[in-house]
């Protein structure tokens, strides 16, 4: 393969001052071991990228010495600053460094140069859920219950841990070596003791009526979620699509929900229960799990627990990968 360009730097440099310290854990949030072996780029054989961004790109990558697969995240700081991002940076790490689920993309570590910031990332091998999407058009009702139960089970994990996404949309889910759903990009993520935030932040189809309104806002903004990609797996288009970013907003306020015919019965009792514009009353993750159509139809696979590791801290399910 031919080597990407950032190949050409390595040493890591003394912290810094806008990266968190990943060793410390914070009230709500579980502490976690750290690996304390200090990375660099000649740790790892550099492979095909997997996707680009506006401020990087993601690399397939091997660590020399276990051949442990994982993807890289290169972010180029002057890109960062230059958005005032650096905070959402700090943010991100500190809130994935605890987070351990099988539904939710696992981060190993991170390290620095000059310029740029590498996150250590679980590879997704069947990429992501978006593109699935794309090639699909739509997926079945076996498909979608089982994504309902996988992406509600990572989000009563993290609600439970004090941690809100707010960012949840096709583009932000993987899909792992057998398919299950991976719960990434916790950019836009809160750490919040009061679970109650204001900020206007998300994708504009998958926005809760209280964040367009710039009302307090809790956990229940990732509900709201649930139920809008329900719809968007199941019909191939989110429920309040329209033709304006004002007429989106409009339909999510007024929660103008129309089912194409071939929806069926059970689905459309879980979407109309969870699109609920008083956050309060929307089916809570629990009872989304536990909701009849999802029990029926849902056909998840827990994969299996492994007690070996390796030298980026876990075992490799995708240890047999292709770079």
């Amino acid at each position: 393969h031919s080597t990407p360009r950032i190949l050409n730097l390595c040493k890591t440099e003394n912290p810094n001052p806008y990266l968190p310290n990943t060793s410390s854990s914070k009230r709500g949030i579980s502490s976690a071991p750290v690996n304390k072996k200090m990375w660099c780029l000649d740790d790892f054989q550099i492979g095909r990228p997997l996707g680009k961004g506006r401020f990087g790109a993601v690399y397939l990558a091997r660590e020399q010495k276990s051949h442990f697969i994982l993807a890289l995240k290169v972010l180029f700081k002057s890109a960062l600053e230059k958005a005032q991002l650096e905070h959402q940076l700090r943010r991100e790490i500190e809130i994935l460094s605890h987070l351990r689920h099988p539904n939710i993309l696992r981060f190993y570590n991170y390290f620095h140069d000059r310029t740029r910031v590498f996150l250590m990332l679980e590879y997704a091998p069947r990429g992501e859920l978006y593109k699935e999407l794309q090639r699909c058009k739509c997926f079945d009702e076996t498909r979608t219950a089982t994504y309902m139960e996988e992406i509600s089970d990572a989000l009563i994990y993290c609600h439970a841990q004090r941690v809100i996404h707010r960012d949840i949309k096709p583009e932000n889910l993987l899909l792992g070596l057998r398919g299950e759903l991976k719960l990434a990009d916790f950019g836009w993520s809160v750490h919040a003791p009061s679970l109650r935030r204001t900020t206007l932040c998300g994708t504009t189809d998958y926005l809760a009526p209280e964040m367009i309104d710039g009302r307090p806002h809790d956990e229940n903004v990732d509900v709201w979620c649930v139920g809008v990609l329900c719809y968007e797996c199941l019909v191939g288009s989110a429920p309040f699509d329209a033709p304006t970013r004002l007429e989106t907003f409009r339909r999510i306020k007024e929660v103008r929900l129309v089912f194409p015919v071939w929806v069926p019965d059970g689905a459309k009792d879980l979407i109309s229960k969870i699109l609920n514009h008083t956050p309060s009353l929307r089916l809570p993750l629990k009872e989304i799990m536990e909701h009849p159509w999802v029990k029926c139809k849902s056909r998840r696979i827990l994969p299996p627990v492994h007690k070996d590791v390796n030298a980026c801290g876990v075992h490799n399910a995708a240890d047999s990968a292709a770079m």
